[in-house]
């Protein structure tokens, strides 16, 4: 590879690093400079996880990996193929970074400090030769005289290649430059909120925990199922995260001003509660039923529920009968609240939308319009589930640009 080969990757986060490594990894001879337009790098991977970065999820099968993902889920499996979760471990132990696997699959560095990552790209990048400037905001990018001219303040920057990779963006005026190449932007919108619930009582359990519970949105097929979370404002937790992203555009289009119905039971069935109910019944007739509460829910949330089904929690078993057992089993198992806005957090905010899909080669993550021009991490219309995902898909797609393909020579590739 020729020493003169520029490469100008524009975005110093997770992709960002990642795609400046594999490129300088792949084609040692060439320059490759980050452009970020902050003071500051790698800030999301500094707050993610609570400050210990979730860098990916143990879940190895790249077909299964790939449905965690409500938007790219096709395009993914591809790029999987060529660096997934597994790839993700090796890499970072290759560099003497021991992530450790939690309980509920989560992967973190074992040091519980997202700073040893940081630590760890840095030195890549130092070490490999890449340079980092930032306050080097990027405004616009076309391309002539068989190159690529990128706009900063009033300096252009040359280069033979470009890895666009600013993470997700809240509004379409940043990627205008895109359409000029032939690439469509599909409207952010957000994705991994929590659910507000101002006029709901149950805010004050703020800090109770179901595990697991089923959530759906009214009048939708939305459902997810996991952790719930009551909090001061409403409903968080991995159940509701994941209800967010998959129900992204429909509930944007709602204004956020919908109804949950949640199954504090998980999955159970109507007539296998009954059938549940009737042996408490008769195996508990003169329990109160504040005292006894045969599905493990916290007592506080249980008897929240019992008084919600318009039930006194001094009432005994043996009283619970006709339209107070049947407001029972439907608070248990369609428990209704109305969800008016939403809370995301800034430092981790995380979008659906951005490039769109179809423009983008995922075998090379390369532009279909413009040869030399890639893509990587979330500025694409990519986005996954809590857990790790966000980052795994950073890390795949940024390998692979990085990899930076000849199709500029004329040889166009297809994910045919």
């Amino acid at each position: 590879m020729s020493s003169s080969l520029n490469i100008a990757v524009v975005g110093g986060g997770a992709a960002g690093f990642f795609a400046a490594i594999s490129a300088k990894e792949h084609h040692p001879n060439a320059q490759v400079i980050i452009y970020e337009k902050s003071n500051k790098v790698l800030a999301k991977v500094k707050v993610s996880g609570g400050g210990r970065c979730n860098v990916t999820h143990a879940c190895f099968d790249n077909k299964e990996l790939s449905k965690f993902y409500p938007r790219g889920t096709n395009q993914l499996r591809k790029a999987f193929e060529q660096f997934n979760a597994q790839s993700t471990i090796d890499w970072f132990k290759k560099r003497g970074v021991t992530l450790e696997t939690l309980p509920d699959n989560c992967i973190f560095p074992k040091s519980n400090s997202s700073q040893t990552i940081i630590d760890c790209f840095e030195f890549e990048a130092k070490r490999l030769g890449v340079r980092v400037q930032q306050q080097t905001p990027i405004n616009d990018i076309h391309f002539e005289n068989g190159r690529f001219v990128l706009k900063s303040l009033e300096q252009e920057i040359f280069a033979d290649r470009v890895i666009y990779t600013t993470g997700g963006q809240p509004k379409v005026d940043s990627l205008r430059w895109a359409e000029k190449f032939g690439h469509t932007i599909v409207q952010p919108v957000p994705s991994l909120f929590t659910f507000n619930m101002p006029n709901e009582p149950i805010r004050s359990l703020m800090g109770i925990v179901v595990e697991p519970a089923l959530v759906r949105v009214e009048k939708t097929k939305l459902e997810a199922d996991g952790p719930l979370l009551v909090t001061h404002w409403g409903m968080s937790g991995p159940a509701i995260l994941k209800l967010s992203a998959f129900g992204a555009r429909i509930l944007a289009e709602n204004n956020y001003d919908f109804a949950v119905l949640v199954n504090w039971l998980h999955t159970k069935k109507e007539d296998v509660l009954r059938q549940d109910l009737d042996r408490v019944k008769e195996t508990n007739a003169d329990k109160k039923i504040s005292n006894y509460n045969p599905f493990g829910l916290s007592s506080r949330l249980w008897e929240y529920l019992v008084e919600k089904s318009a039930i006194s929690v001094d009432a005994r078993w043996k009283e619970v009968t006709g339209k107070a057992f049947n407001k029972l089993v439907n608070t248990l198992l369609n428990d209704r609240y109305e969800v008016k806005g939403k809370t995301t957090f800034k430092e981790e905010f995380v979008t659906a939308g951005g490039i769109s899909l179809d423009g983008v080669d995922f075998k090379t993550m390369e532009s279909r319009h413009q040869p030399g021009l890639f893509f990587a991490g979330e500025v694409l219309d990519v986005d996954g589930v809590t857990g790790g995902f966000n980052f795994q898909a950073a890390w795949s797609t940024g390998w692979i640009a990085g990899k930076v393909p000849s199709r500029a020579s004329g040889t166009v590739t297809s994910d045919e």
